[in-house]
């Protein structure tokens, strides 16, 4: 059996309304154990005997559709997975005045593209890196939105294939 994480896009802004008790119940009628959600963002912790990470995703986004009625995008890793990703943010998490952000996609191509406005960045007010299967991103408080960085991920091409997650979220998940 191996814990993980799934990492729901999209829901809870925008009109997409799941409760969590909800979505609990929509992973545990597909037969995985210890399922917890962690916040109201779309963070599910579940055990499978699946070894296999894509057909979860392929699996829980089905399930997802017919329950709720939305096009489900989800990133799904096993939890060791996580708490590498969380071990090699290259930047200061503690940093006062900044946000921590790793961001997944389910493309690795679109992690090359993203990577692309790296020098374009003022660094005073954010920085990125790539990571391994991750793009960490380091942005002043309350510049998420309009920061270079953040209207280039802002594109609707990549809501179906990018998620990002606060690295404190992540800590959390790993807790």
């Amino acid at each position: 059996m191996a814990r993980y994480v799934a990492l729901l896009r999209g829901i809870n802004v925008g009109g997409i309304n799941i409760k969590m008790a909800d979505l609990r119940r929509v992973f545990a009628d597909l037969g995985f154990d210890d399922v917890k959600t962690v916040l109201a963002s779309g963070n599910v912790l579940f055990t499978s005997d699946s070894a296999d990470a894509t057909a979860l995703k392929s699996t829980i986004e089905a399930a997802l559709r017919a329950a709720f009625a939305y096009e489900a995008w989800v990133v799904v890793l096993d939890t060791d997975s996580v708490a590498r990703v969380v071990e090699a943010y290259p930047f200061d998490p503690a940093h006062s005045g900044r946000q921590p952000y790793v961001m997944f996609a389910t493309q690795p191509d679109v992690l090359s593209e993203l990577l692309t406005v790296q020098d374009a960045l003022d660094p005073a007010i954010e920085r990125i890196a790539a990571g391994d299967g991750v793009v960490y991103w380091e942005v002043e408080r309350g510049r998420t939105l309009d920061s270079i960085f953040g209207k280039n991920i802002g594109k609707p091409k990549l809501k179906a294939v990018i998620t990002t997650r606060n690295l404190r979220t992540l800590v959390k998940l790993l807790g």
